[in-house]
């Protein structure tokens, strides 16, 4: 194990929210070492989202306001404010869009390392958890050989030995020997619950986990397709859509702020843990595994003395020994005793795999491995894990801004088009220069209610009035006539000859200039019509 991996240090972000202050709900002071199981350190933490939707109510009430004082102070006028609104509107969106963007790749950086700190610390328990089961696998596998199969071994020799009392006192001494190697692994923790428990915080861990990221990327999604959906409905100006967009900004707004204060008591209560893991660690063993053990394995310093040494030591000893009496007998008592060959080679082998089986556990039983598995783990949570945690906390905050904004903008866009659509209404539609009334013409050719300012004479406002005049006309109006339609365009169908001498009229006027103008017509046509026939 390289040296750089000895020690755990905390990162400084841990520190930062673990002097967070923790109240409980009675606004007082609770301590903040990490104690899950006590009820006011719970309450602490619950504090925390409290905060979190005290800040989405005053959120909510500074729009309600917003949107009363929208709907209640209306201009006089209209058009001097239709340009700067329409900029206002146009910049909100843009900067609404721009902060949900940079949200949604905050929130996903942050769910892809919170996930990843999750992943390490269940790969990580599920690697001590296999390293326990081992153990544990060892310690009763080889209990169990020398209490059944060593003793019948013993037994049937004791009874082939029976006329030699030196072999027979052989024999009693290796039965000590494997009592003395099952007195050793008794002395060993039970790593049994130990296992179970480990294995059942991976399984919940890894299931919350799922669940999370899951919903975390739902989430994502849909802030950025209301971001979207809410810029095409600004874009077509779509009234029903910019409202069903601002009713899910309003429930995108609240699962924010939700979001936001479940993750920052869950980044304050990682980082308790963070601060000091060893203290809870020992608290948690305390009953199941001694101190000394819970510490050689968390430090795992050279200068820590290994607590399995002695039993690992006397157990090597005592199978050494049975090893050379046992090759005593296969030397000297065989050639006697032919029969009782069998039983002696099926405790050598037995010893043997008791050997092998010791050096696996003193392999397993060593701190390095997993001391390796504990600081993989607190890296998993304290760096990789609270750093994702705060991500996804700024990813809140973000996405609360942007839809705040969003929520800001689209009433006053909705309120724009309604205006826009109103003064649309207004214009007449029989107004040659209203487009509305242009594009009904071009559909319908055969529409004989519109009827042109430009036409010739009151008796040619239909659709045929827009052709040339008949050649016998003079040609010293028509020249004059061809050189004005050239000068508008070029095309005679389109301009007539009451346009001569004046520009185009405006695209759009009142009632009142409407009248004035057909009066004006109407008196140019006739000192036209009189010039002509003198």
């Amino acid at each position: 194990m390289s040296s750089a991996r000895v020690d755990y240090i905390a990162p400084w972000w841990t520190y930062w929210l673990h002097n967070f202050p923790h109240i409980n709900l009675r606004f007082q002071p609770s301590d903040n070492s990490f104690q899950p199981e006590d009820e006011n350190y719970q309450q602490s933490l619950i504090f925390l989202g409290c905060v979190a939707a005290a800040g989405l109510g005053l959120n909510l009430l500074c729009l309600a306001i917003y949107l009363s004082c929208l709907c209640c102070c209306r201009k006089d006028d209209e058009e001097e404010s239709k340009k700067p609104n329409s900029c206002c509107v146009t910049w909100s969106a843009v900067a609404a869009g721009l902060i949900t963007c940079v949200a949604v790749g905050v929130g996903f950086y942050g769910n892809s390392e919170t996930n990843d700190g999750v992943y390490q610390l269940t790969y990580s328990l599920y690697n001590a958890n296999h390293t326990l089961g081992g153990v544990d696998s060892l310690v009763t596998g080889t209990m169990g050989s020398m209490k059944s199969g060593l003793h019948q071994h013993l037994a049937r020799l004791d009874e082939i030995f029976a006329t030699r009392g030196d072999y027979v006192q052989t024999l009693q001494f290796m039965q000590q020997m494997a009592d003395n190697v099952i007195k050793q692994l008794l002395g060993l923790p039970d790593w049994a619950e130990a296992k179970v428990d480990l294995a059942s915080v991976a399984d919940q861990t890894a299931n919350i986990e799922y669940y999370r990221w899951f919903t975390y990327l739902l989430l994502l999604i849909l802030d950025l397709i209301i971001c979207l959906l809410a810029c095409l409905g600004l874009a077509k100006q779509s009234r029903w859509l910019l409202t069903t967009m601002m009713v899910f900004g309003v429930l995108t707004l609240v699962l924010s702020w939700t979001s936001l204060g479940a993750d920052l008591a869950t980044a304050v209560g990682t980082s308790d843990f963070c601060v000091s893991p060893d203290k809870y660690v020992m608290s948690q063993t305390k009953g199941i595994i001694g101190a000394d053990i819970v510490h050689y394995y968390i430090y795992c310093n050279q200068t820590l003395s290994n607590p399995f040494q002695q039993p690992l030591t006397i157990f090597q000893r005592s199978l050494t020994t049975m090893q050379i009496q046992i090759q005593g007998l296969l030397q000297f008592a065989v050639p006697l005793f032919p029969t009782a060959e069998r039983d002696l080679l099926g405790i050598q082998h037995l010893l043997n795999s008791s050997e092998a089986s010791l050096h696996q556990l003193t392999a397993l039983l060593d701190c390095r491995g997993l001391n390796k598995d504990y600081l993989d783990a607190m890296v998993g949570v304290c760096y990789d894990g609270v750093e994702g945690v705060l991500y996804l906390c700024l990813f809140s905050i973000l996405a609360a801004c942007a839809f705040t904004v969003m929520l800001c903008a689209i009433p006053r866009a909705w309120r724009q088009i309604a205006c826009r659509e109103r003064d649309y209404d207004d214009i007449d539609e029989e107004d040659p220069f209203n487009p509305r009334a242009r594009r009904i013409g071009s559909q319908n050719p055969n529409h004989t209610n519109m009827h042109s300012f430009c036409s010739y004479s009151s008796s040619m406002g239909s659709q045929s009035s827009l052709h040339p005049p008949a050649p016998a006309v003079s040609n010293a109006p028509m020249s004059e006539y061809m050189n004005q339609t050239a000068l508008f365009g070029g095309n005679p169908r389109y301009e007539n000859v009451p346009l001569i001498g004046r520009g185009s009229p405006p695209p759009s006027y009142s009632p009142s200039m409407r009248a004035t103008y057909l009066s004006m017509t109407e008196e140019q046509s006739r000192h036209f019509g009189n010039d002509f026939q003198a």
